[in-house]
């Protein structure tokens, strides 16, 4: 399976929220799930897809490793506990949540480790997380640019990210949008809003098909069936030039995901 465009996000969604959350999405067509060990929700996750009529093998499930694992044992036992909380035999795609905080903990030690879980059946595929260019250059010496699936970053259209997504893209690595509606701030801007109205659509479906145009896939999250339902929908939404080119001058830089003495130094 490759990394389908639209999938479900479930950051901040946890007991029965995150099981009604991943059930509906499953049941309005979403095939890609992705969660992470910090968010301490990936039990839950597990229950869903296991009580879901969708087979396992047609969902593409994604978790994270989380920074206090990267030494090499540790990385190999926590995932094995990933797997054993989602209630499935591997994952499809493991990332490193963040890169090591200081590099406190080498990626010459912790990138091999994640292969080392690829090669043992734990996961299907790797990648990474909120890695930087100078990161993912470091990244790509120790695992080789095919081994990237992906580099999930925050991008939406306050925070376009315009010198690390032509890099990735020459790199040929896939981008990962997360926190496409910016916790729904996009979704009240002005801008966005008569783009929906010429087009029929929510603002949601804009933000997002404005990230699926450009070839990213985008996690977006809701607990409501009928948001879900709706965003799945901007698959289907082509914006003009025009339209992007009113989006593109909405780049502000704010980033919303910058936790303190994790994150890197942003490009």
């Amino acid at each position: 399976m490759t990394l389908p465009a639209l999938g479900l996000g479930t950051f901040r969604l946890k007991g029965q929220a995150v099981i009604d959350s991943v059930r509906n999405a499953l049941d309005v067509g979403y095939r890609a799930i992705d969660t992470a060990q910090i968010y301490g929700n990936e039990a839950e996750v597990g229950q869903a897809l296991a009580e879901s009529d969708v087979s396992r093998d047609d969902v593409y499930l994604t978790t994270k490793i989380w920074i206090s694992e990267f030494q090499p044992d540790a990385l190999i036992a926590s995932l094995e506990a990933s797997v054993q909380k989602l209630r499935t035999d591997r994952v499809d795609l493991t990332l490193i949540h963040w890169p090591s905080p200081d590099d406190a903990v080498p990626m010459e030690t912790y990138l091999p480790a994640l292969a080392d879980a690829k090669a043992r059946g734990l996961t299907r595929a790797i990648g990474i997380s909120n890695f930087t260019i100078a990161q993912t250059r470091r990244a790509i010496g120790i695992l080789g640019a095919d081994q990237i699936t992906t580099n999930q970053v925050e991008i939406h259209p306050y925070l376009q990210n315009r010198l690390l997504v032509p890099f990735l893209q020459e790199q040929g690595i896939h981008i990962t949008a997360y926190m496409s509606l910016a916790y729904g701030e996009v979704i009240k801007d002005p801008v966005i809003q008569a783009i929906a109205g010429r087009h029929q659509a929510t603002a949601a479906q804009v933000a997002l098909a404005w990230a699926l145009q450009q070839g990213f896939a985008v996690i977006p999250s809701s607990t409501k069936r009928a948001n879900l339902a709706s965003n799945l929908e901007a698959a289907r939404l082509r914006l003009t030039d025009e339209d992007l080119a009113q989006i593109a001058k909405l780049d502000r830089g704010h980033r919303l995901a910058n936790p303190e003495g994790i994150a890197p130094a942003w490009d």
